[in-house]
């Protein structure tokens, strides 16, 4: 099995209402390599699980455009999207009831989850069992939601968004409930997915030790990427447009409008506010 590579591109998103337009995204650029692991990182309402609803295909984006693999998100009718929600691109929404029937063994779940994808030539799907070895609930085939922890709840999500084997996962808040222990369950099935199946996943996310545990981060604010933080360490991005979003704490001391020199020399970039000699 191999990952999915997804590709962003001025992606833009708006929100109609009565009361007036609500921009969610404003232009953005993102790069997503096959089997990689990232964490979508902001406050609520920043744009992080509109993103990951356009990348399911769940909405169309306003403008932009949105590229899965070798798919064209925004050139494909809405059962071609349907299709690869069933097959190629698994989802685990927020709340771990919300991807689960209640009354139905995780047996019954998983399957439920492979339908599609069973019907599918070319594709071949694990044993639900092998599944549920793989987010580390082993022997649990005949459990139903209410008999398990809230750790495994959210390992029993996991497992019905990778029932199918696709190549790109996308994850919604998968530890904001969970205590440490349970937040650990959960990361170690992720990486377990990602290491044997090269899935690439997605998670959004408000803590910041979830992004850090799976090596990239990228902060969204304001509808578009304000940051990335890559093995421990942050920096800034240049989107498409030219645009570069600086830190909060730097944005916290000058106010909208203010003046800045760019000074460029030896591979450094400086920024001078109001031409003073004092760096930002």
């Amino acid at each position: 099995m191999n990952g999915l590579a997804v590709a962003c591109r001025r992606v833009v998103h708006i929100y109609r209402a009565e009361a007036g337009d609500v921009v969610a995204l404003a232009g953005v650029d993102l790069s997503i390599a096959p089997g990689e692991t990232i964490a979508l990182v902001g406050p609520s309402g920043s744009g992080k699980s509109t993103l990951i609803s356009l990348l399911a295909g769940m909405m169309r984006p306003s403008a932009g455009r949105i590229n899965i693999g070798t798919y064209d998100m925004g050139k494909l009718s809405d059962a071609e999207v349907s299709r690869l929600r069933g097959t190629e691109i698994g989802v685990v929404l927020q709340g771990a009831a919300r991807n689960l029937l209640p009354y139905a063994t995780l047996h019954r779940n998983i399957w439920l989850a492979q339908r599609r994808a069973a019907n599918t030539r070319g594709i071949e799907l694990d044993d639900p069992d092998r599944i549920l070895d793989l987010v580390g609930l082993p022997g649990m085939g005949r459990a139903r939601l209410a008999e398990l922890t809230p750790g495994g709840k959210q390992r029993a999500a996991l497992a019905v968004g990778v029932a199918a084997g696709p190549g790109l996962l996308l994850v919604d808040e998968p530890t904001s409930r969970l205590d440490t222990a349970g937040r650990d369950e959960v990361l170690e099935a992720l990486e377990t997915v990602n290491r044997e199946r090269h899935t690439t996943i997605v998670v959004v996310t408000h803590d910041n030790e979830v992004g850090a545990r799976l090596g990239r981060a990228v902060t969204i604010r304001d509808g578009r990427v304000g940051a990335e933080g890559r093995d421990g360490q942050d920096f800034a991005v240049v989107a498409g447009d030219g645009t570069v979003q600086l830190p909060p704490e730097i944005l916290g001391s000058f106010p909208p409008g203010t003046l800045f020199t760019v000074d460029h020399e030896n591979g450094t970039v400086t920024l001078v506010p109001g031409g003073t000699e004092s760096a930002a």
